[in-house]
């Protein structure tokens, strides 16, 4: 099966809109799934930055949705032809935590949709002169018209929804919508401080402000800022001088949680220094370097740790976010702005500029 998908060749290089074939039917347990839309994460970017570990060329995409057009059976197999789905992170379903319903910790999470598959995974995609190309990437690579993909990964959603759009439910509106609703269980009475309002950040707000959760969002740019102020977040600029004094007075005492998206060791500390006694921090965002905390920061009972893919059960929160849109409570729509698969490089230009807090990349041309 031949057709065309967005491949990075090199770290360094542009991806190149080239035909693909797929080589394989699925195999039981699997769907292929023809893509509506594909959200551009900054997971995707990432792999420039990773110093080799992620494999090239690779078609990327891990923010996918579409339409399911062929099953391999199986027991596992409960998607049909037809069905509309999200597609979301990869996971083995036997390990202790897959098991546990904690399939973002799954013991082979980093092989699965860092590295390109496990060593057993044979390469599936070949460019137009017969090389492999990566196995897969997050089990998707939804830069595509077409994706193969573990059904245990796909999540039916209603066909009266905006199929083009959800990709991004999958991924980056998950983690962040999930570390307020499962990580922290915020609720009506709680107080929230969200570092950077890019797609993670602002999916935070959107799902606080949905529990009844005051909210503040830390961010450099005033566009964004005025956007988690439009979604409910008291908009607090990241320059300020005295932030974390500002955000204990404005939640009498500190906030009782915080989300950081940023990586930013400074903003990582005013954070936890804005927690009131016994305050939780989540970290969303891979840490680059070593991350210094300031004498007294985690007094008192504050803790900080790292929340992987919101603590989701995706078959659970993908519904649940869709149900708050449909009820005007979670409106990820205006966070995103379409491209035409075949201008993947503009996209990418436009998101590592802060013109667009999240692109999503339709196959064919076909924009909105």
């Amino acid at each position: 099966m031949r057709f065309q998908a967005a491949v990075l060749r090199s770290y360094e290089n542009p991806f190149t809109i080239e035909e693909v074939t797929l080589r394989t039917e699925p195999a039981d347990g699997e769907i292929l799934v023809e893509i509506a839309g594909c959200g551009m994460c900054r997971t995707d970017l990432a792999v420039r930055r990773s110093a080799g570990r992620s494999p090239l060329p690779a078609v990327l995409g891990h923010e996918g949705a579409g339409v399911v057009v062929r099953t391999g059976g199986g027991p596992d197999t409960a998607i049909g032809v037809g069905d509309h789905v999200v597609l979301s992170f990869d996971s083995c379903g036997h390990c202790r935590n897959c098991r546990g319903a904690a399939p973002a910790y799954c013991d082979s999470f980093a092989s699965l949709n860092l590295f390109g598959g496990r060593k057993e995974d044979l390469p599936r995609l070949t460019d137009a002169a017969g090389g492999a190309l990566a196995p897969r990437w997050f089990g998707q690579s939804s830069f595509a018209q077409y994706a193969l993909v573990p059904a245990r990964n796909a999540v039916r959603v209603d066909p009266a929804l905006p199929l083009e759009l959800l990709g991004p439910l999958g991924c980056g509106f998950l983690t962040g919508a999930g570390a307020v609703l499962n990580t922290f269980g915020a609720g009506p009475g709680d107080t929230l401080a969200v570092f950077g309002a890019g797609a993670v950040g602002l999916a935070a707000v959107m799902a606080a402000t949905a529990a009844g959760t005051l909210t503040m969002a830390v961010d450099r740019h005033p566009r964004r800022l005025a956007l988690a102020e439009r979604l409910g977040a008291i908009p607090l600029p990241a320059e300020a001088a005295g932030l974390p004094e500002r955000i204990r007075r404005l939640t009498d005492g500190g906030a009782q949680y915080a989300l950081d998206t940023t990586a930013s060791p400074p903003l990582i500390n005013d954070a936890l220094r804005a927690l009131r006694p016994t305050g939780t921090l989540g970290l969303v965002a891979r840490l680059p370097t070593t991350l210094p905390l300031e004498p007294g920061t985690l007094d008192r009972g504050r803790a900080v740790r790292h929340i992987c893919e919101g603590d989701a059960v995706p078959g659970l929160l993908i519904p649940r976010l869709t149900g708050l849109w449909q009820a005007g409570h979670f409106p990820f729509d205006q966070l995103i702005r379409t491209y035409p698969l075949s201008d993947i490089n503009r996209a990418e230009r436009d998101c590592e500029e802060g013109r667009v807090v999240k692109p999503v990349l339709l196959p064919e041309g076909r924009s909105r």
